[in-house]
């Protein structure tokens, strides 16, 4: 009778250690909020992902800091002329429009933070799928140009 209790209790531990296990997973801050970006040269950014309404309005305003190996990419539905404005920025960034294949179709170098309004726009003349915003000088540091291809791996969600 003992021995059958104690099974029971093995059991019963082990299957509140999975739970708890699946809630501490599901509580943790999820890496899907972040993708590598590689360059043609094999260097790479960590890139916060800009997928929602929410998140693309608000992108890197506010920010006092980006490194060299960080960035923002925003994930649109479709190719289309996307539009950029640098109202409450605090540093200047340099900007990437990709298309769908990841091709670079369209950069600005060094735009600097809006100091009044109206706040100018920077777009692509050329639809793009995808922004990629970075540290001031990392185009001209990896030699970036028009039509090179970017890789990444979107985490596996509706984009």
């Amino acid at each position: 009778m003992k021995r059958s209790f104690h099974k029971g209790k093995k059991d019963f531990i082990f299957f509140v250690f999975v739970m708890s296990l699946i809630v501490f997973v599901h509580a943790t801050p999820s890496s899907d909020k972040f993708v590598k970006v590689y360059f043609p040269d094999g260097d790479s950014v960590t890139a916060e992902l800009a997928v929602t309404l929410e998140e693309k309005a608000r992108g890197l305003m506010f920010r006092k800091k980006l490194d060299f190996d960080q960035g923002m990419l925003f994930i649109f539905d479709e190719e289309d002329i996307h539009s950029f404005w640098m109202k409450n920025m605090v540093i200047p960034l340099d900007i990437l429009w990709l298309n769908g294949e990841k091709r670079i179709v369209h950069i600005e170098r060094s735009v600097p933070p809006c100091q009044e309004d109206p706040c100018p726009s920077y777009a692509s003349k050329v639809p793009a799928m995808y922004v990629l915003e970075l540290k001031e000088g990392s185009i001209e540091q990896r030699g970036l140009k028009i039509f090179d291809r970017l890789d990444f791996i979107l985490p596996c969600q509706n984009y």
